[in-house]
């Protein structure tokens, strides 16, 4: 075999492993890619890892890979194409996505309460008090004295930080006037695991969901203050991005996913997930679970 002959073979061998590499990155190698982005609460809790694991047994030719945002950069995500399917918590922008023809539909299927969080001294005295009040007694303590009394936001335009801005609409302020200047009030533009950890170097309040807070509640020496009114539910679903206005969109992928988190062996896993290391589950399951209000 001549050294010519020998060159030529190698260049071939170099080009066929590129190529397969290139398809199986892109999915075009047997297995198919899921970009699935979703807020960080399921993220941080370690959830979506055991349901991409579980996922992924169930269907080995679909490479699962996640995109872990706030709420309205996952919704950006799926409108812009980089994303197959968004698992969000942010009811007005969920119907937005649907109306607008991007999103599919909405698939609830899981949910959680919002709790207020702050120092176990709770400075501003508003244990007790429903979402509103406590919001309104935080401000007028924080004004009087912005160094005993802060709240830390997430400020990153999550769902949570959604859900925060409804809540100080409930009071009748002024968010961007009133609210943002205010000293005592501090954004973190971080996710809620880091938000967490802010507020409790700060000993501040701040709003978390249930599930991150429970899962980093051993590393603060913050408390639960308020938890499971109305205001504060916190419902978790799953929208596939629309094929037919989204070119190259994965639905056939996205539908298993959805399907797969309705059926009885996701429900399960949402149901026990946080048991063995919390003591408690951190999200209850909304298709074979009980039925909080004004859910859908």
């Amino acid at each position: 075999m001549n050294r010519k002959f020998l060159a030529t073979i190698i260049i071939v061998i170099v080009v066929l492993l590129g190529l397969g590499a290139y398809l199986y990155a892109s999915g075009q190698g047997g297995n198919e890619v899921l970009v699935v982005a979703t807020t960080t609460s399921l993220e941080d809790t370690g959830l979506l890892e055991e349901i991409e694991a579980a996922f992924e047994a169930k269907y080995p030719n679909i490479d699962m890979q996640v995109i872990s945002a706030g709420t309205g950069i996952a919704i950006e995500y799926g409108k812009r194409g980089d994303a197959d399917i968004v698992l969000v918590h942010d009811r007005e922008r969920e119907e937005e996505l649907i109306a607008e023809g991007i999103g599919t539909e909405r698939n609830p299927f899981a949910y959680n309460y919002f709790y207020i969080i702050g120092p176990s001294d709770d400075p501003a005295q508003i244990r007790g008090m429903n979402a509103a009040e406590a919001f309104i007694k935080i401000k007028d303590e924080g004004e009087e004295n912005p160094d005993l009394v802060e709240f830390i936001s997430r400020g990153d335009d999550s769902g949570t930080h959604a859900s925060e801005k409804k809540i100080w609409d409930a009071t009748g302020l002024d968010y961007s006037k009133t609210i943002q200047t205010g000293k005592w009030y501090v954004e973190s533009g971080k996710g809620m695991g880091d938000t967490l950890m802010i507020a409790n170097e700060r000993q501040g309040y701040t709003l978390s969901d249930s599930g991150t807070f429970l899962s980093f509640k051993a590393e603060t020496q913050l408390e639960i203050l308020i938890s499971e009114s109305e205001e504060l539910l916190n419902v978790y679903t799953a929208i596939p991005i629309n094929s037919n206005l989204v070119p190259d969109t994965n639905i056939d992928a996205a539908d298993k996913l959805v399907e797969f988190l309705l059926s009885s062996e996701g429900q399960k896993i949402i149901e026990d997930f946080g048991i063995e290391e919390y003591g408690q589950t951190l999200f209850t399951p909304l298709k074979n679970g009980p039925k909080p209000i004004n859910y859908i």
